[in-house]
């Protein structure tokens, strides 16, 4: 059974930095390609990043281009979502997907405000 957790959200002032994590297990994390997407309240869900296995080919949305940085440690299954520069916009909830499927996992909440 897939199992991503995703954790390291929280509150912070804009312009701040947190760095997300995802755990995975129940597959073979380095054998696919992942990603982030997160949902505003109210909005459907936004694509932020992508990696592929191997790490060499990264994406980004253009609303995180710049700000964002996504990695993989394909040793320890994790996945990492590294956010400085954060604005009140990126408030959402952020999930980590096998890339192209849709979220089931609980998700991390991010919150940006003074």
């Amino acid at each position: 059974e897939v199992q991503l957790v995703e954790s390291g959200g929280g509150l912070v002032q804009p312009g701040g930095s947190l760095r997300l994590s995802c755990a995975a297990s129940g597959f073979t994390f380095g054998s696919y390609d992942m990603s982030w997407v997160r949902q505003a309240p109210g909005k459907g869900p936004e694509w932020v990043s992508g990696i592929n296995r191997g790490g060499a080919s990264i994406y980004y949305a253009d609303s995180v281009k710049g700000r964002f940085t996504i990695s993989r440690d394909n040793a320890k299954n994790t996945l990492y979502l590294q956010m400085n520069n954060l604005k009140p916009e990126d408030t959402a909830v952020y999930y980590c997907v096998i890339t192209d499927k849709t979220p089931s996992s609980q998700g991390t909440q991010v919150t940006v405000s003074s």
